[in-house]
């Protein structure tokens, strides 16, 4: 369905509850060849050879080869159209920037370009999903544009210029920038500044629907430094706005609402009060937030519910009703990955434990001597960023300075496993 403003947008997170079911067949794919060409010079960096083996849950070199193509399309396997998305594409850009792969960069680069953004990233911001056609063959399925996706491609090509020193990756940052600041951000009546989830053509009050996962912090600290006569000041203040006024029990949810009639914050016409797989992620960027940051501390005040569950010898819940404070089902394991930094921020040493236990290749015990492991599918797609995100910033592969920079520790890269 095309996102419209008589057509409700594609139900994003309800795909990702049936993509992180059981792994499907991985389905004999087209090969699209990048017509783009590379912004940089294909050079893989080698890992020292003294370096620990990775972290089963964080092993890029799996994850890359599992889910990125030859080409650099981020596959989600897990859907009926075997779709990739401009979200896909940009966590594939910064997890290559965090292990300092970028031939692996340039790649997804390539492809995003070639595919999502009709040859030109800097003409045009990358369409969200492409995939499978219903009548046959592959290409674009939704031509609109998602602002999360858009501010991680962003803030990845900007830190690429500076950490590579490649001034074209720097230029290139900065003009996806200046057109999600001219699609994604609108003067919301009365509230100000704001981000919203997809482009303003597409949007429509009197009812403003808003996505809190999508405005990581520190990527709006990093904009707010890098473009100084921007409107990131106002909106991160209308963010934190947003975070006080809908997390009334310490719970964030997937979706929510500016009414311009009650000027208050409200529950989404659409996905109503529920927080489950978009919401996830707020906690994941609110752990991982720089210590130094003056939000910080309200921040993870207002976000004190998973803590209070886990206190309360609940499991990571799937959903939670965010008014009433109401938790249902247990989370599959890569909500886990994401509560990671979230309870180290919190010092909460043992619920901490736990959830490192619960990940693959935690510390849980090992199995009884003799005894035989069944196969195990590949997690998701979806299951596995979280885990890269939360996993690799525990430990220590990367964190985000005060303003937002990204702080890399490549000498300390870890090398692939290998199976026995």
């Amino acid at each position: 369905m095309q996102r419209s403003k008589t057509v409700p947008l594609p139900e994003r997170p309800a795909s990702r509850r049936a993509l992180l079911g059981a792994a499907g067949l991985v389905l004999a794919l087209p090969r699209l060849a990048a017509a783009a060409p590379a912004a940089s010079p294909p050079a893989q960096a080698a890992a020292p050879a003294a370096a620990p083996a990775c972290h089963p849950a964080t092993d890029w070199t799996a994850f890359a080869a599992r889910h990125i193509q030859p080409d650099g399309r981020v596959i989600d396997f897990n859907t009926p159209q075997q779709q990739s998305t401009s979200e896909g594409q940009s966590y594939g850009l910064f997890f290559a920037l965090v292990h300092n792969d970028r031939a692996t960069f340039s790649r997804v680069l390539a492809w995003t370009e070639a595919n999502l953004s009709g040859g030109s990233l800097a003409k045009q911001l990358p369409a969200w999903q492409w995939g499978r056609k219903p009548a046959g063959g592959w290409g674009v399925l939704d031509a609109n544009a998602a602002s999360d996706a858009d501010l991680w491609i962003a803030y990845s090509l900007m830190e690429a210029g500076r950490l590579w020193n490649d001034a074209g990756y720097r230029t290139l940052g900065r003009e996806v920038l200046a057109q999600a600041v001219r699609e994604e951000i609108i003067n919301v009546p009365g509230l100000g500044r704001m981000l919203l989830p997809w482009p303003k053509s597409v949007a429509s009050g009197p009812l403003w629907r808003l996505n809190p996962s999508y405005m990581p912090l520190q990527l709006l600290r990093y904009f707010q430094q890098a473009d100084a006569a921007g409107p990131w000041g106002e909106v991160i203040d209308n963010t934190l706005r947003m975070f006080g006024a809908v997390t009334p029990k310490g719970f964030a949810p997937d979706w929510c609402a500016w009414s311009q009639d009650a000027r208050a914050f409200v529950a989404d016409p659409q996905k109503g009060a529920t927080g489950g797989y978009d919401a996830i992620r707020v906690y994941l960027w609110a752990g991982m937030l720089s210590a130094r940051d003056p939000a910080r501390k309200m921040l993870l005040l207002n976000l004190r519910g998973p803590r209070q569950a886990l206190a309360e010898n609940h499991a990571v819940p799937e959903y939670v009703d965010t008014v009433t404070g109401q938790v249902r089902g247990m989370a599959p394991l890569g909500f886990s990955g994401a509560m990671l930094p979230y309870l180290k921020a919190l010092d909460a040493t043992d619920a901490l434990a736990d959830q490192v236990a619960r990940v693959p290749g935690g510390r849980a015990a090992p199995p009884a001597a003799g005894a035989t492991t069944p196969p195990v599918a590949p997690l998701p797609y979806y299951e596995q960023c979280l885990l890269l995100f939360g996993q690799a910033w525990l430990d220590g592969r990367y964190e985000f300075g005060p303003t937002g920079q990204l702080q890399t520790s490549w000498r300390t890269l870890c090398r692939p496993n290998r199976p026995a």
